[in-house]
């Protein structure tokens, strides 16, 4: 299990990782942070960047905030590094 920093902007209008903002995985998320709506858009968000199932995405900290931490199961730190580094590269 690793785990990863986002910062998450709701309600947008262009939804999906939209690359990195310092140390954290910057994800926009079309929902609205109203019972837990944008928490699990993220997860589904990052887990398919990641080419996980969303079940492999959890959030540790950070519920009710605009960063937060995630859990990531079935990925190693070096899968973690290369993927962050394709979305910096890249500017997903």
């Amino acid at each position: 299990m690793v785990k990863l920093e986002v910062e998450v902007t709701p309600r947008s209008s262009r939804p999906g990782v939209a690359g990195r903002r310092g140390q954290a995985l910057w994800v926009r998320v079309a929902a609205p942070p109203e019972r837990g709506r944008a928490n699990k858009e993220v997860q589904e968000v990052v887990a398919s960047f990641l080419g996980l199932a969303r079940g492999a995405v959890s959030i540790a900290r950070g519920a009710s905030a605009r960063r937060k931490i995630l859990e990531i199961e079935g990925l190693d730190a070096s899968g973690l590094e290369e993927a962050l580094r394709r979305a910096a590269d890249e500017g997903v």
